[in-house]
C-alpha cells in the first residue's frame, strides 16, 4: 500500500528550460493488492493491482494549476533480501491506466477554475513506469517511481480548437511511503518447498 506520495516532475513548457515542478503529496486515495511468490529465503517477485492519486502542480507568478489523475496500475516486480524479516531491495515497473482526470486553477487562492472528466483524452492511455526501493521491517516500505512517458497528451484539441498541452513535457517522479501488510497470515498458505505465498 503506497499510503503517502510526495511528487514533482521534470517539466518542460512553452518558453520555458526544463525545471522540477512544485512538490504534490498526497495519502487519499492510494491502495492496492499484491501477490508475492517467494523463490526462497533471499529473492522473489510480486505482481499486483493499484488505484493511486498522482499528478503535478505547476506555478505562474501568482496562479497555480493542480492537474492530477486517478489510476488503475498493475507493478510486477523482484525482491532481494530477507524476505521472512521483511527486509529487501525491490526493483520493477509497471503500467497505469488513467480513469479519472482533474485540473484545478486558482489565482492567489481567490478565483478557482475547476475541470473534471472522467477517460479523458488529455493525458496517454497507459502511463509506464519503473520504481526500485526497499522493506525494513515490520514492512515499511519507501520507493522512488519514475515516468518515462509525458503526463500530458500534447496533440489533445478542445471544443475551441485550442491545444492547451502543445510543447509541454511533464515526467513524473514520485517518492512514496506505504505499507507491506501480510493479509494472509496464519493462513499456512504454502507451496511445495515451504516457502509461504501472501497477499499483501
Amino acid at each position: 500500500m503506497d499510503a503517502a506520495i510526495f511528487s514533482t516532475s521534470v517539466m518542460q513548457r512553452p518558453g520555458n528550460s526544463t525545471q522540477l515542478s512544485t512538490v504534490r503529496f498526497t495519502y487519499f486515495f492510494n491502495f492496492g493488492s499484491t501477490y508475492n511468490h517467494n523463490f526462497n529465503d533471499h529473492s522473489g517477485f510480486f505482481l499486483g493491482a493499484s488505484i493511486k492519486n498522482i499528478g503535478f502542480i505547476e506555478k505562474f507568478g501568482d496562479s497555480t494549476v493542480k492537474h492530477r489523475v486517478y489510476t488503475i496500475g498493475v507493478p510486477v516486480g523482484l525482491k532481494f533480501g530477507n524476505l521472512s524479516h521483511h527486509n529487501y531491495f525491490m526493483v520493477g515497473g509497471g503500467l497505469d491506466l488513467p480513469f479519472n482526470f482533474k485540473e484545478k486553477g486558482f489565482v492567489s487562492r481567490s478565483h478557482k477554475t475547476k475541470l473534471n472528466e472522467w477517460f479523458s483524452a488529455r493525458t496517454p492511455t497507459i502511463m509506464p513506469y519503473v520504481f526500485a526501493g526497499f522493506s525494513v521491517k515490520p514492512g515499511i516500505t519507501l520507493k522512488v517511481q519514475y515516468y518515462p512517458g509525458n503526463f500530458l497528451n500534447t496533440s489533445y484539441t478542445n471544443s475551441n480548437g485550442y491545444k492547451p498541452y502543445a510543447g509541454y513535457n511533464v515526467n513524473l517522479l514520485m517518492f512514496t511511503i506505504g505499507a507491506d501488510l501480510n493479509l494472509m497470515k496464519g493462513m499456512g498458505m504454502k507451496h511445495k518447498s515451504g516457502i509461504k505465498k501472501s497477499m499483501t
